[in-house]
């Protein structure tokens, strides 16, 4: 029926914090998956070409942390599916405004000012934010670690640098990464940074956990079908969407990590989440070379070879963390967490480490409703 009509919230309002790039990529991913739920209908219409579905539906698309979030929901009033969506911007403008690194009153801003000199003290929000991240860094053996911002400095993700770091700066970078390097106190709930220079950044965690807290948020008011996507961040809702009579699951679509505008393949989901990790979201050119984002703070430098990595399970924190964990770490990383994660599918795409020009596809764990994915040579 009706949606939201984005224009009248005074909320939704034009992020000029992204580039260019970064905002026809985010669009894209938003029509990705309008191609996707297109192309279902067109599947499924002549097999319910009788059937008539009663329902409500808003659709908001709006700029917060740091990207685009995107939600759908459908229900039977439209009052309900209103208040669900606004409900979802709510939890997410409030994670932004305590985990906003770039925001200098945000709590998270205020910790990394102070934890050096004294003891932080943590609003419960953020030290359960704290405690993912500290279980996410322990499962991973410190590949993921929310202490690695000096090295995307160093690499020139903050400002631009012409030539690679040495074995020096990345040593002196180092010597500021390390969750074990930070003092936690469990009963006070305080963070103490034992190097000057320390800091947090809990961007590869945040909208995971961001997106779970959403859907949770509105199970419990009773809305059970849409999609709640955060910068690529999903978790389709246990229902299966009622715009599309005789469907059983929501398609989401995997991009082509070389051709990025290109699907190659398709994740059948229903109450999981995704999410994809991979090296052409952000990058920097050094001497005509790119290099990715996702840094290994294990050696300080940028990780090569992996492509992307997309992890399919229950929750949208566990995706969000375990696609980075699982691009640092590589295959007998992932395998070996499958046997502490259930009904979770891993996809890794990399390259071959025989033949660089050739690439691997990798389909790992289970998948609930299915996939379909092009084969390797058809990655072009």
């Amino acid at each position: 029926m009706s949606s939201a009509n984005e224009g009248q919230n005074p909320r939704l309002k034009e992020y000029k914090g992204l580039s260019r790039s970064q905002y026809w990529g985010i669009l894209f991913a938003i029509l990705v998956i309008g191609l996707i739920w297109s192309t279902m209908t067109k599947k499924t219409d002549k097999q319910t070409s009788k059937q008539e579905v009663k329902f409500s539906q808003t659709e908001r698309k709006y700029p917060i942390m740091g990207t685009f979030a995107r939600i759908m929901l459908f229900g039977k009033k439209q009052m309900l599916v209103d208040q669900a969506a606004d409900r979802v911007m709510d939890i997410f403008e409030n994670i932004q405004s305590t985990c906003n690194i770039f925001d200098p009153d945000s709590e998270l801003s205020r910790l990394n000012q102070t934890a050096y000199d004294r003891p932080f003290k943590c609003s419960p929000q953020l030290w359960s934010f704290l405690e993912v991240s500290r279980k996410a860094y322990q499962l991973s053996d410190g590949a993921f670690d929310i202490t690695a911002r000096p090295l995307m400095k160093l690499w020139g993700f903050y400002s631009k640098r012409g030539n690679l770091p040495s074995a020096a700066e990345i040593k002196k970078a180092e010597s500021k990464i390390g969750l074990d390097k930070v003092i936690f106190n469990d009963e006070e709930k305080t963070v103490k940074f034992t190097v000057k220079g320390m800091s947090f950044d809990l961007g590869g965690i945040a909208k995971g956990i961001a997106v779970q807290a959403a859907a949770n948020a509105v199970m419990k008011m009773g809305v059970k079908s849409g999609i709640i996507d955060l910068g690529g961040n999903m978790f389709c809702l246990p229902k299966p969407p009622l715009n599309r009579p005789g469907s059983e699951a929501y398609l989401i679509g995997i991009r082509n990590p070389l051709h990025t505008q290109q699907i190659m393949g398709v994740v059948e989901m229903l109450d999981q989440a995704v999410a994809t990790s991979g090296n052409y979201e952000r990058y920097v050119t050094i001497d005509g070379h790119h290099y990715t984002h996702i840094m290994d703070p294990r050696t300080g430098k940028p990780v090569e070879d992996m492509l992307s990595v997309t992890i399919v399970t229950p929750n949208a924190g566990d995706a969000d963390f375990l696609s980075t964990a699982v691009f640092i770490r590589g295959e007998q990383f992932a395998r070996d967490i499958l046997k502490k994660f259930k009904d979770t599918g891993i996809i890794i795409i990399r390259r071959c480490k025989q033949n660089k020009k050739k690439l691997e596809l990798l389909k790992l764990g289970t998948f609930q409703k299915g996939i379909r994915m092009q084969p390797t040579e058809k990655i072009k």
